[in-house]
């Protein structure tokens, strides 16, 4: 009997079968073992049109899913689907989150407490300079950054955080049994050893430009905000933007000389309102109410969700909620949602909004 998680990778390395028609399938099917074992006439009652139907019928025929598993426990590639408990939250919480997600390497909890740093692969002196400040200063204060291993700012943010002793990830656009780009291997191996490499994409998928953009958009959907350093007019690293706003993380950019090719895109981005602009690290930690990571840390390991908590957490949203109105819809005494607000802040979970009014930060 095949394992119902084979499932999950067989419809992984199914061209066409995205997280929207994944989820057309789960909703239709009693299980993942009955999608993959459908006739063609129940998969197009499953909202699955004619040339995605075809793919999984022809891919299905050729595909040993064990022989797969068995390829992953090779290549030392962990899987997490959505339904594991090691699935990133912040990754969850975005429209139409990936199904399944490779891993080299170790997720943990620490990297809730995730911020991408992302830029041109032109880095200038400059750009490389404050791309190692900024991102050696976020690892040294607990945040773990994220970026994309491609050449100039990424790999200078990646470098920055493994000099300082923190954590790392890195999102591939291709299959984690190859290294993009190639020069990156020893880069890619220390990421391993102090983080994790991570795609959506299944073992044995090559480089692609057109993965490039769904790989921007899980960069920004692990972070809790994203840092653009440098960005010409046209950067990729504005893609990961873009995927930020709609996601609702917090935006920032660094200023840039305006005769530069390389900071177009980052100085035009902060005209428009679309980020942040930032001089100092501190600029980010107060913004994402990272400023007590330490803290937040030891609260999350030592102090247990209590009813308290969940009926707090149920009533904040990002638009900021008062006392008085979080105690009219809990119920509870104000003494007891002061003191369970002060918990969550202190875990990340809540924030501040002014003086008597709190939101939601994840």
């Amino acid at each position: 009997m095949t394992d119902e998680r084979a499932y999950w990778l067989g419809f992984s390395l199914v061209p066409r079968i995205g997280p929207a028609r994944f989820d057309l399938l789960r909703a239709h099917f009693s299980s993942l073992c009955s999608a993959w074992q459908a006739s063609a006439t129940a998969l197009r009652g499953a909202g699955l049109p004619k040339d995605a139907v075809e793919l999984l019928l022809y891919h299905r025929q050729r595909l040993d899913l064990q022989e797969e598993m068995q390829r992953l426990e090779h290549e030392g590639v962990q899987m997490l689907t959505l339904d594991d408990s090691g699935y990133p939250s912040l990754l969850k919480s975005i429209e139409l989150p990936p199904p399944v997600l490779y891993v080299r390497g170790e997720l943990t909890p620490a990297d809730e407490f995730a911020v991408a740093v992302v830029g041109t692969r032109h880095a200038t002196v400059y750009g490389r300079d404050i791309t190692r400040r900024l991102a050696g200063a976020l690892a040294e204060n607990g945040v773990t950054i994220v970026s994309g291993l491609a050449l100039g700012i990424d790999a200078t943010a990646h470098q920055a955080a493994l000099d300082a002793g923190g954590r790392t990830i890195a999102v591939q656009g291709c299959g984690l049994d190859r290294v993009y780009p190639a020069r990156h291997h020893a880069l890619a191996r220390a990421i391993t050893a102090s983080g994790a490499l991570v795609s959506t994409y299944p073992l044995g998928t090559k480089v692609d430009a057109v993965n490039f953009p769904p790989r921007n958009r899980i960069i920004s959907g692990l972070s809790l905000g994203v840092v653009i350093v440098e960005a010409g007019e046209r950067s990729g690293a504005l893609i990961t933007l873009n995927y930020a706003l709609d996601q609702g993380r917090e935006t920032f950019a660094v200023p840039g000389n305006i005769l530069s090719r390389a900071s177009f895109g980052t100085n035009r981005a902060v005209q428009r309102g679309e980020a942040k602009l930032i001089t100092t690290v501190q600029d980010i930690l107060q913004e994402l109410n990272l400023t007590m990571i330490t803290e937040q840390h030891a609260v999350r390991e030592h102090v247990p969700d209590s009813p308290a908590e969940a009926l707090v957490l149920d009533c904040l949203t990002v638009e900021p909620l008062s006392i008085d109105d979080i105690v009219r819809q809990t119920q509870l005494p104000t003494a007891v949602v002061s003191s369970t607000l002060l918990v969550l802040e202190l875990k990340g979970a809540a924030r501040r909004a002014d003086h008597a009014s709190y939101v939601l930060t994840r």
